[in-house]
């Protein structure tokens, strides 16, 4: 492969490239060694017209060229809060892109380097599955009293569904806020498209048992009577990363490194988050290691890359990853480098790939959910 060739999904394959990652290790190096200088270059050329976001979770070697980290939601703001930027590069997945390009103005083109960069927890609620409960909680007379709320980890269409229907974007730092006004304009929740998010805020945060909560299943029949008894209707959705960290992995590491404060976020199960001594959002976690005393032991309970960057940023305070097993995100790691120059450099020609649209009318009433967030006390 000469320097002036890039390999990108579907149009080739390269045996030495970053494709997948084989844990625990670390992750293999670029496939051009002169990618580095060509990310600069190119974003050097386009000047204030391109504006990178790069997700916490994305790997070292992406997150150096972002203007602005943070997580999906920050991120979406700071789209929004650029509308001199003729392009946003989004390193992340696609909710995030789609979120991007709802919030920001029609003369913006929201680009994500790989489109492969999904979502497994997004792709957990289909539109056509959440119309289908929808239609069985009306059926039950249910549907009247039950108000959306979906994780800001869902699909465009998911979040205008919640918005037609009088409900709300949460993201994980909010969600009690989000729940709390549900509550005030309904009797029950249809929490979408994380179980353990919901389950989680409901138990931990606001007081609620076990009891008051049901798992909503769409792939099997759901038991109508034990769904109008419940107060939070949790739709069977997870987080790949997060839902595969145990109550073992803490019992584990408390033994392994002595005094330890586990952290974890609440997209964990609930029975991990309950052995934890810290729970909460991305921000929380990086803004709980950075006011910790030095010397203090911390097992993290999230995304490999960013616990890795932690330890990088925090050298005075032993970081740890909370499992010896659990990988990095698959899908966040499609954001490779040769997939942002090959992004870069395309726009530097003018030529825009992988531009991320959402249609008007999707786009007005996910933003109708989006808008009653940001409204929230």
């Amino acid at each position: 492969m000469t320097t002036t060739q890039l390999f990108i999904l579907g149009r080739g394959a390269d045996a030495g490239s970053e494709r997948g990652v084989d844990c625990p290790g670390e992750l293999p190096p670029a496939s051009d060694p002169h990618l580095v200088e060509r990310a600069r270059k190119a974003k050097e050329a386009l000047g204030d017209r391109v504006f990178v976001l790069g997700h916490h979770y994305q790997r070292d070697e992406v997150i150096q060229f972002a203007d602005v980290t943070g997580d999906s939601f920050k991120l979406a703001q700071q789209a929004a809060a650029r509308p001199g930027a003729e392009f946003i590069v989004f390193c992340g997945v696609h909710f995030m892109a789609e979120s991007a390009d709802i919030l920001t103005s029609p003369s913006q083109r929201v680009v994500l380097p790989d489109l492969a960069a999904g979502c497994s927890m997004a792709d957990m609620a289909t539109f056509d599955q959440v119309e289908e409960c929808w239609e069985a909680l009306e059926d039950a007379g249910l549907a009247g009293d039950v108000i959306p709320v979906t994780y800001m980890n869902s699909s465009a269409d998911i979040k205008a569904f919640c918005g037609r229907h009088g409900g709300v974007v949460c993201t994980s730092s909010n969600a009690r806020r989000a729940l709390e006004w549900a509550f005030a304009q309904g009797k029950q929740v249809l929490f979408l498209p994380d179980q353990h998010l919901g389950r989680n805020t409901a138990v931990l945060e606001m007081g609620m048992s076990l009891e008051d909560c049901v798992v909503w299943n769409p792939h099997r029949p759901n038991d109508m009577g034990k769904v109008a008894e419940a107060r939070m209707i949790l739709w069977k959705g997870h987080c790949s990363v997060h839902g595969r960290f145990t109550p073992e992995s803490v019992d584990d590491v408390r033994e392994r490194i002595p005094g330890v404060n586990v952290l974890v976020h609440p997209e964990c199960r609930h029975e991990v988050v309950l052995k934890a001594d810290h729970v909460g959002s991305t921000e929380h976690i990086i803004k709980t290691l950075q006011a910790a005393p030095s010397g203090s032991s911390w097992a993290v309970g999230t995304e490999l890359n960013l616990v890795k960057r932690l330890g990088q940023m925090f050298p005075d305070k032993n970081v740890s990853f909370l499992d010896k097993t659990v990988c990095y995100c698959s899908t966040m790691n499609r954001i490779d480098l040769p997939h942002l120059v090959w992004a870069l450099e395309s726009l530097a020609l003018g030529e825009t790939v992988n531009q991320i649209t959402v249609d008007q009318d999707t786009a007005r009433w996910a933003k109708v959910a989006l808008d009653r967030m940001l409204a929230l006390p």
